[in-house]
């Protein structure tokens, strides 16, 4: 599977998980056949949410010294697959629940000459868009309370998008939060970036269960190792 003004203290906000999973899929944007069979998409539903908040207690019961050490280790790793960052775009987040913290990673691609975005989203349903950050830019509270940057122009499709995740398989399909807005982003893009899953190895499992609206990533980096999906 592998190859070895808010301020900037992640510590002041908190967001619950999306509930979206929850609700009918035209509801949430996607296409009809995630409903081809409603009851296999209902049982799949339960089990995700039920799995969420397994790997997501498993991730906090990490250490914070532990996690900023996997932190480090897995910003290694994206350094090297991005490359040079001179004169690309790209996207992150803003960490919480006990996400790996890339903040000094987009400082590190601004220094080297790119762009650093946020993802933001702008209502529920229609996809995510990405808008640029430097440090000490103001920010406000987004949806959940995740801080986005509070002015700027979109950026219209980054280089590279980095998202977090609940868990991945070995497929490299993402267990997100269940609101669809990462597979609804990509999915609407005109041409698709390079896409890195980043979390622990204890969020690893054997399968999403992946529905046809779910988009797998290119990668997945963990504090071990880089996973890409598997033949």
């Amino acid at each position: 599977m592998s190859k070895q003004k808010p301020s900037d203290d992640q510590g002041s906000f908190a967001s619950p998980p999306c509930m979206m999973h929850e609700v009918d899929p035209a509801y949430m944007g996607l296409s009809a056949t995630a409903a081809v069979d409603p009851q296999q998409r209902r049982d799949v539903m339960r089990w995700r949410k039920a799995e969420r908040e397994r790997l997501v207690k498993a991730r906090l019961a990490i250490s914070a010294d532990q996690r900023r050490e996997y932190g480090e280790n897995i910003a290694g790793q994206l350094k090297e697959a991005i490359g040079d960052p001179a004169g690309i775009t790209v996207s992150a987040y803003w960490p919480f629940r006990g996400e790996p913290d890339l903040r000094g990673l987009l400082k590190d691609v601004i220094a080297g000459g790119g762009q650093a975005a946020l993802p933001v989203v702008v209502e529920k349903a229609h996809p995510l868009i990405f808008r640029a950050w430097r440090p000490r830019a103001p920010l406000e509270r987004g949806v959940w309370n995740i801080p986005v940057p509070a002015e700027g122009a979109p950026v219209v499709i980054p280089d590279v998008v980095i998202a977090p995740v609940i868990g991945f398989d070995r497929l490299c399909y993402r267990l997100g939060y269940g609101g669809g807005f990462f597979d609804r982003t990509l999915a609407a893009l005109p041409q698709r970036p390079r896409v890195f899953g980043v979390g622990y190895s204890v969020s690893a499992i054997p399968t999403i269960f992946p529905q046809p609206h779910d988009i797998p990533m290119d990668c997945v980096i963990t504090e071990q190792a880089t996973a890409f999906p598997e033949e």
